[in-house]
């Protein structure tokens, strides 16, 4: 038999007193029959009294009443020893079942020991379990974050190595081209004096020799380069007005213009940039825009290289960059008439960019959960953004590999250094999704089940906030198609062509270029909650009192009468 286990004082107590109970009616019982006998032979002597009265009258009956009484004597006495038997054998009963009671007793005590004993075992066991899962935690980001600042480091050396070997065959083809030109002038020249003194000049002097090119129609660009082309064909194809483009145009000029040589004219800026952002807007393979513009392949790759690269260094500094005081003001102000939230500085979101499975570090690159929705082994890179409520990018992170998951590319990101070390975002918060942890500066929806109401409430009104992010990244890979394909450049190149298609979304946006609603794309990024998802107290506590106010002061959608 199983015996019962009791938690807490109060079960024993009344344990306790039950059994207290019970050796007080096994007692009770014992004393009522002996009262009862003892009343019975007071009522027995009464009547012996009675009947030795009568017998005095009656001389000739003593004799049979001395033999009665003898025999009843004998009789009480044999009653008394049965019943002092009785009684020593109640008594042994009672305390063989007292020591058993006892007993019982007892067991419980030290069950109910043994249990709080076990409980304190299971509690220690759970703290050093959930210390040991900590740790692990810890030592796994630090051999992340350890790999991937070697990576960084080692694409960095192989883009200085391929810059290098791109200026040294640059130099070189230059250096054969004026040495062929030279050969070819002081030819000419000799043919010239030759042909002075006996007019065979030609035959002595041999042909001249030029640069062959091959011949390319650039009738299409032509046509798109007339002032008369219409506005919507050109917008069209380019994603912009021709307003827009020419700004572009003239602020990229002294960075990528070109003078002529000897051997050829050199391409015009107009050219340059339309090449750039054909490419960008279409994604198609560099074959078809070297049809489109009449130049060769490879001209066209270094071009779109050579305008992201300017667009980067020229443009970024002056289109994408952190807001100072007077816009944050307004940028806090604008968020919370959007969601009813205070102090709100940007809303973020990670998208990845599929590209083609790299040479090194293929496993870092694998994104698993686009190849298990797409049935199709996909490589990606990570953009992270961070936008205004206009859906203007204030801060970028490009680059990271595809497999890391959006908390981990935030602690990689600028923004998250300068806002643990340098302070950026003291008393703000940056709206993001699930995907993101809870801290001190970046501000998430609850994650749990069972909602309450004031947390589902509080879900519905920064899901507005977050809207204008995945608004934003939708109207940029809907913009420039390259970022829906994968693409032709190589990977170290490809954080300055997605720099540039962030920078040239800004300009769009700030002018107020209309987009096509038909390009526009849905996205398909997945946001899994980290496994710690938060990351400080203090903001849980502030996320509950903004949670609390925007319901009891009617900002959720739920207004009390």
């Amino acid at each position: 038999m199983k015996l019962p286990t009791f938690a807490d004082p109060e079960s024993l107590s009344y344990v306790y007193t039950l059994l207290q109970s019970s050796f007080d009616q096994m007692n009770d019982p014992i004393n009522g029959s002996t009262r009862k006998r003892h009343r019975k032979h007071d009522d027995d002597d009464d009547d012996d009294g009675s009947s030795s009265s009568n017998n005095n009258n009656n001389q000739e009956d003593e004799d049979e009443d001395e033999e009665d009484e003898d025999e009843d004597e004998d009789a009480k006495n044999n009653k008394s020893k049965k019943k002092k038997k009785n009684n020593n054998n109640n008594k042994n009963k009672n305390k063989k079942k007292k020591k058993e009671l006892k007993g019982i007793l007892t067991s419980l005590l030290l069950l109910d020991e043994q249990e709080k004993l076990d409980h304190q075992n299971l509690n220690k066991i759970c703290e050093e379990e959930k210390l040991s899962l900590e740790t692990n935690h810890k030592n796994k980001t630090k051999a992340m974050v350890n790999y991937y600042s070697n990576l960084d480091e080692y694409y960095n050396h192989v883009q200085e190595s391929e810059r290098i070997k791109r200026k040294k065959s640059r130099n070189m083809a230059c250096a054969a081209a004026v040495s062929a030109a030279s050969q070819g002038l002081e030819k000419a020249a000799s043919s010239e004096g030759g042909g002075g003194g006996g007019g065979g000049g030609a035959g002595n002097g041999g042909p001249q020799r030029r640069l062959w090119v091959k011949d390319r129609s650039g009738a299409w660009w032509d046509e798109c380069n007339r002032e008369d082309f219409p506005e919507e064909e050109f917008r069209k194809a380019f994603r912009m007005g021709r307003s827009t483009f020419d700004l572009i145009c003239e602020e990229l000029n002294s960075a990528i213009v070109k003078e002529d040589t000897t051997l050829r004219n050199a391409i015009p800026v107009k050219q340059r940039v339309a090449v750039c952002l054909w490419r960008l807007a279409t994604g198609d393979p560099l074959r078809l825009v070297s049809k489109k513009f009449g130049l060769g392949i490879s001209t066209c790759h270094k071009l779109v290289l050579e305008v992201c690269t300017a667009i980067k260094t020229v443009l970024m500094p002056k289109y994408l960059q952190w807001p100072n005081e007077s816009q944050l003001r307004n940028i806090k102000n604008e968020f919370e008439g959007i969601s009813g939230i205070p102090n709100v500085v940007g809303s973020m979101y990670t998208s990845h960019v599929p590209i083609i499975a790299p040479k090194v570090s293929v496993a870092a690159y694998f994104n698993k959960r686009h190849t298990e929705r797409n049935q199709k082994t996909s490589y990606s890179i990570t953009v992270q953004g961070v936008v205004d409520p206009n859906g203007v990018f204030t801060d970028v992170c490009i680059g990271w590999p595809g497999s890391m998951l959006d908390d981990q590319v935030l602690e990689k990101s600028a923004l998250s250094q300068r806002a643990n070390n340098g302070g950026l975002l003291n008393g703000v918060w940056i709206v993001g999704g699930k995907g993101y942890p809870l801290m001190d500066w970046v501000l998430v929806p609850y994650s749990q089940h069972n909602l309450t109401w004031t947390q589902h409430a509080f879900n519905e009104k920064i899901g507005e906030v977050q809207k204008v992010a995945k608004d934003a990244f939708a109207k940029l890979k809907g913009r420039w198609s390259c970022l829906q394909k994968r693409t032709e450049v190589k990977l170290q190149d490809l954080p300055i062509v997605l720099g540039a298609c962030c920078v040239l979304h800004n300009i769009c946006e700030l002018r107020g270029e209309k987009m096509d609603p038909e390009i526009k794309v849905d996205l398909l990024d997945d946001e899994i909650v980290p496994e710690i998802a938060l990351r400080s107290m203090t903001s849980m506590k502030a996320r509950d009192a903004i949670a609390h106010n925007l319901l009891h002061h009617g900002l959720a959608g739920t207004s009390f009468v």
